[in-house]
């Protein structure tokens, strides 16, 4: 069902695209809407993982410079049957993550070091799968795709005005402008978020499978909420359209549980979590992985 909601969602976003370039320049427009979402969706298809890592000054780590974590992760990834992928810490207080990359093949993960810090090791496995079921379900792509989508409605709708003057072919004239302008960029934001949310679930219910615990994702997810709204990360606040990426929203402002959230609200995606680890056998192992003791109240890296 989220893969059908997605679908009609993305189809959707091409449509409003090229109905903006319409609106602006009738059939030509819309023709020209067209050559340049195609551009920067072809741009963003094989550059937008080293863009996302470049804001958020990530840096690459192997078995040598964090072991503990990366052999984690190539365990996560082994688990989930999928090619390793590369390793990044960013240097940051918020505790968070997030996944990029084009494709399983050519796929990034990222945590902060507060993250590291400040999860037990259960929990930080957690997420990390969670981050690996997006490269999974090729969330990553379609994240891309939809910022790239709206970004460019925003633009086109940018340039309305000065494209209105002496331009025959607009088909409704000033209210035409006006729909550009106004009405479907924010569209197109409120269709990005919606996905956002649609891919989050998903994610979560994957990343529980892959580590073995949904309680560990729970664990961590309200852990990361608490402190993400008192912690503020300065680099996403900076480039704030990579807010949904992450597994928590990293931005100060954006906190409601609505129409303008680029998350699902955290207590419906713990109660999920919840949900799942009540319909196992209970009793069917111990709470305690291969990352460390579940009682553990910091992570191996702080």
């Amino acid at each position: 069902m989220n893969l059908v909601r997605t679908a009609m969602l993305l189809a959707f976003m091409t449509a409003l695209f090229m109905g903006v370039g319409y609106l602006i320049g009738g059939e030509s427009g819309m023709l020209i809407a067209l050559v340049i979402a195609a551009g920067m969706n072809l741009f963003s298809y094989w550059n937008s993982d080293k863009m996302v890592l470049r804001m958020h000054n990530a840096r690459e780590v192997d078995e040598r410079s964090a072991p503990e974590f990366y052999r984690m992760v190539r365990d996560l990834a082994a688990r989930a049957q999928l090619p390793m992928p590369k390793v990044y810490i960013i240097e940051e207080a918020q505790p968070n993550a997030f996944a990029t990359g084009r494709n399983p093949q050519n796929a990034a993960v990222a945590a902060t070091t507060g993250l590291l810090r400040s999860l037990t090791p259960e929990e930080v496995a957690a997420v990390m799968a969670h981050e690996l079921a997006h490269v999974q379900n090729r969330d990553t792509l379609i994240m891309t795709i939809t910022a790239t989508l709206a970004g460019a409605i925003a633009m086109l709708g940018n340039f309305a005005l000065f494209f209105r003057g002496g331009n025959n072919n607009n088909p409704l004239g000033m209210i035409g402008v006006l729909v550009a302008m106004i009405v479907a960029p924010f569209a197109a934001m409120l269709v990005q978020m919606a996905i956002s949310r649609t891919r989050e679930y998903s994610a979560d219910r994957r990343g529980a499978e892959i580590c073995g615990n949904p309680l560990w994702l729970a664990s961590a997810l309200r852990k990361i909420a608490s402190s993400a709204g008192r912690i503020r990360n300065a680099r996403a606040e900076d480039n704030p359209a990579t807010a949904h990426m992450f597994i928590i929203n990293p931005l100060s402002g954006e906190r409601m549980d609505g129409l303008f959230s680029t998350h699902p609200n955290t207590e419906n995606r713990i109660a999920a979590l919840e949900g799942m680890a009540g319909a196992t056998a209970r009793g069917a192992g111990s709470s305690a992985g291969p990352w460390g003791s579940a009682s553990s109240s910091r992570g191996p890296w702080s």
